[in-house]
């Protein structure tokens, strides 16, 4: 985030680790890492590629997810109004590598004073957004399975509304470092933050601030919360079977569970390079810078990855995804006429293609494949959602 410049460096400065909040010139102190190899000729275009993947990915999916959460009124549930906040944060993240790309191929910052500001605090302020929204989603699936009814007058939309703009709030609080002490530094021509004196203090004091309170902090919250979760479910699976309002619940914290698991994959090299920069010495070669760079990019892998997560383990979001970029599934065959697959239709204009189906064999039976309409009926809502998680995700 802040400071994730790979730039090239000379050996007064350390590198810049970037992303989530290195902050290269200062962020280690006096560990210099002598001359700092920046990437060069056809490690220049991997960078470049890799970032753009990324970054498109990232915008695509992101985009999707607020679109259908904002569109389908079903989807307006507690958890997913979490999600939607996480999005937003994650989309807002994302805008931000471009920029960091530039600046690690040309090795300097180009855009000036103002939008160095305005770049490292957005990007730090959605960094805290995100690692904070699965704190507070953690905390509501430890309400919605150990206090069900206790917390329902909590868990509600308007105050899931209420608790995101609180979180939005705390960010900026945090990052208030950030906001006032970033800018391009003249000796190198790189985006990032000055330091006033004592120097090495404010550096080392602000990464051990960042980490406490955007990593290791939310964590021991995360897994407190799973923690009376898993010694809450296994009780009560011993005395009753599962409901189908439990299930749902538990589909829905799987789902943060895995998210949660992601996230600190794509976090935990970022913060522990950051943190082993303060007591070791790490040489400068196109190694580390590749190290550097592989710590910074998983960061955003993280942004991209929260999407396809939402697609592939909630049915509701599955579906709306699926209602938005107009492919449905097609019922099975028509019992009064094997042989024609019977195509629901939103909307009788719509074309349709058929694009896969079990062939007939004699015996009445389903087959399944996929409809490609036309968006023309965008607006309707998704389909049909089970009602065992409407209430849920």
């Amino acid at each position: 985030m802040t400071n994730r410049s790979i730039a090239k460096m000379t050996s007064v400065e350390p590198p810049s680790i970037t992303g989530g909040f290195n902050h290269s010139a200062g962020s280690m102190g006096n560990n210099s890492l002598g001359n700092y190899t920046s990437f060069q000729g056809e490690s220049n275009i991997v960078v470049s590629m890799i970032s753009l993947t990324v970054f498109v990915v990232g915008l695509l999916g992101n985009m999707l997810a607020i679109y259908v959460v904002l569109r389908y009124a079903k989807m307006k549930t507690v958890t997913n109004l979490y999600i939607l906040n996480l999005s937003v944060a994650d989309e807002l993240y994302i805008l931000g590598l471009p920029f960091l790309t530039t600046q690690n191929v040309l090795s300097y910052w180009p855009f000036g004073s103002f939008l160095c500001r305005v770049v490292m605090t957005t990007d730090s302020i959605n960094q805290f957004t995100g690692i904070f929204s699965l704190t507070v989603m953690s905390i509501d699936r430890y309400l919605a399975v150990v206090h069900p009814i206790r917390s329902a007058n909590w868990r509600r939309p308007q105050i899931a509304k209420v608790i995101n703009g609180l979180v939005w709030l705390l960010s900026i609080f945090v990052v208030l470092p950030v906001i006032i002490y970033a800018d391009v530094q003249e000796d190198f021509n790189t985006c990032n933050i000055s330091w006033p004196e004592p120097h090495n203090l404010w550096s080392t004091a602000f990464i051990l601030y960042t980490a406490i309170l955007g990593f290791l902090g939310p964590l021991l919250v995360i897994s407190f919360c799973y923690l009376l979760i898993i010694i809450k479910v296994r009780s009560v699976g011993a005395r009753a079977g599962l409901t189908s309002r439990r299930r749902s619940e538990r589909k829905v914290t799987r789902m943060v569970v895995i998210m949660v698991l992601v996230f600190l994959l794509c976090w935990m090299p970022f913060y522990v390079t950051n943190m082993v920069n303060l007591v070791i010495i790490l040489p400068g070669n196109s190694f580390t810078a590749g190290l550097y760079f592989f710590t910074v990019i998983l960061t955003y892998v993280n942004s991209c990855a929260n999407p396809v997560l939402y697609g592939f383990l909630s049915d509701n979001f599955k579906q709306s995804f699926l209602k938005v970029l107009c492919v449905h599934k097609i019922a099975g065959v028509q019992h009064n006429n094997p042989g024609r697959p019977h195509l629901q239709r939103a909307n009788a204009n719509n074309s349709l293609v058929l694009l896969n189906s079990n062939g007939f064999n004699g015996h009445h039976q389903n087959s399944q494949g996929i409809q490609m309409e036309t968006c023309f009926n965008a607006k309707t809502e998704p389909l049909s959602l089970q009602a065992a998680e409407k209430h849920t995700l």
